[in-house]
């Protein structure tokens, strides 16, 4: 099966209804993420679908595209419009991104 995926610079800099999932653990988020970005672990994911918009596109993100690309084939088989963010927030970070932390005092960082 194919997993559509789209680079990261590909994704808007304004989502504009569109929705950023980002799926990575919680010490992962806290380091640092997209601004805006949803937070749903991949671990928790099956029991949190409530929380994602039936009718949005989401852009599926984790720290360097596995784990999202799972999540993805997952929400499109169970009717999402859902891509994948080739390369995640490894790439989204080395190709300067926004990111913000919920570490006080560190520098956001992708870990």
């Amino acid at each position: 099966m194919t997993v559509p995926s789209v680079e990261v610079n590909e994704v808007p800099a304004e989502l504009g209804g569109k929705v950023l999932l980002d799926v990575r653990e919680a010490d992962e988020w806290a380091a640092g993420h997209a601004p805006g970005a949803l937070h749903i672990p991949m671990s928790e994911l099956a029991g949190r679908l409530g929380e994602l918009p039936a009718d949005s596109e989401l852009y599926v993100v984790c720290r360097s595209g596995g784990r999202s690309a799972r999540v993805t084939q997952y929400l499109n088989a169970n009717g999402w419009d859902a891509t994948n963010v080739d390369g995640g927030m490894q790439v989204w970070q080395a190709t300067g991104r926004p990111l913000v932390g919920e570490v006080e005092g560190a520098e956001p960082e992708v870990v």
